[in-house]
């Protein structure tokens, strides 16, 4: 017979001696590299934890034990030993009882009358395997779950047919406002405002910078916002969803409108320099160009055209004020 190498600690939890002696038996038969534990009733099991920093590889438990009500057992070993796998031996008498405790967190279930030596071992490999694979899955699901609740970002999930929030992440329930439970009770057309596309309100524009969809929401407090949401399909709880990633993007928009306003004031202040300021300018230059060109023209003559340079000259001093007025209203 092939033996299994690889070092193993079983427990054995049974209060007939000759079943033990036949599993202890059956196990030396297929592993060379073992210890075994011994525990005849709930209450040595309860002792053996609570004095025993071991990790157990498995552990055997019969599901009859005189201390302690099979109903409650398996809950209790559970609870012991959360993380290590529990085969089940049972006899005929508690066959259907055995069944159930598969549901109840025990991996296998073995008869004592058809245990052997491969049996015994498929069944523990088997169940280290089943109980390693259902905590990578466990664990897992923990990550996603706090990359979830525990995001900065707001996150929630609602249902694709029927709208009703399925869960929120703290961030979402700070932001908007509503509790948990309240939120339970809501759908998402309660905070969806508007689409883009459908509401004029939005400049369309923002498309250029944000790349994903824009809504408006709105707030507990009846404030509206305008968000970038990123949305998926998934299933959650064996339902179809949707999972929605929101950016509040408001004060970004209110950022993006004030430099679009100082853009257009900065361009009024160009057209004002390069068009309005010409004309008294170009009064003055030819105003001038009259007197120095024409050397016999009168003082009267002369007069007339400095009082046409003046008055250019007043025209270029308020224009001068209207670009200044400008230029200190954008810096503020």
């Amino acid at each position: 017979m092939i033996k299994d190498h690889n070092f193993h600690r079983i427990l054995i939890v049974e209060d007939n001696l000759g079943d033990y002696l036949l599993a202890k038996e059956y196990l030396e038969e297929i592993f060379d590299n073992l210890e075994i534990h011994r525990c005849d009733n709930f209450k040595q099991v309860y002792d053996f934890k609570k004095n025993n920093n071991i990790n157990l590889d498995v552990i055997l438990l019969d599901i009859s034990l005189p201390d302690i009500n099979k109903d409650i057992l398996m809950e209790e070993i559970i609870t012991l030993f959360s993380s290590t796998p529990i085969i089940v031996l049972t006899g005929y008498s508690d066959f259907t009882f055995a069944t159930r405790s598969i549901s109840s967190g025990a991996c296998d279930y073995l008869l004592k009358d058809e245990l052997g030596s491969m049996i015994l071992y498929k069944s523990i490999i088997y169940s280290i395997e089943r109980k390693r694979h259902i905590q990578k899955h466990a664990e897992a699901e923990k990550e996603y779950s706090d990359l979830f609740h525990l995001s900065p970002q707001p996150m929630l999930v609602y249902n694709s047919i029927n709208d009703s929030f399925m869960a929120v992440n703290q961030a979402t329930a700070n932001h908007y406002g509503y509790t948990f439970d309240e939120f339970r009770r809501m759908k998402y057309n309660d905070i969806l405002v508007s689409v883009s596309d459908e509401n004029p309100e939005i400049d369309s524009s923002i498309n250029v910078i944000y790349s994903n969809k824009i809504v408006q929401h709105i707030t507990k407090d009846g404030n509206i916002i305008t968000v970038e949401i990123i949305k998926n399909p998934i299933k959650y709880k064996g339902k179809s969803a949707e999972i929605v990633l929101i950016n509040d993007i408001t004060e970004n928009l209110k950022h993006l409108e004030a430099i679009n306003l100082r853009n257009k004031e900065l361009t009024e202040i160009q057209w004002i320099q390069s068009h309005i300021v010409r004309a008294p300018v170009a009064n003055i230059m030819g105003l001038i160009n009259l007197i120095i060109d024409d050397d016999q023209k009168t003082p009267e003559e002369i007069k007339e055209i400095l009082k046409y340079i003046n008055k250019s000259a007043f025209d270029l001093d308020d224009i001068i004020k209207q670009i200044t007025t400008k230029v200190n209203k954008f810096r503020n």
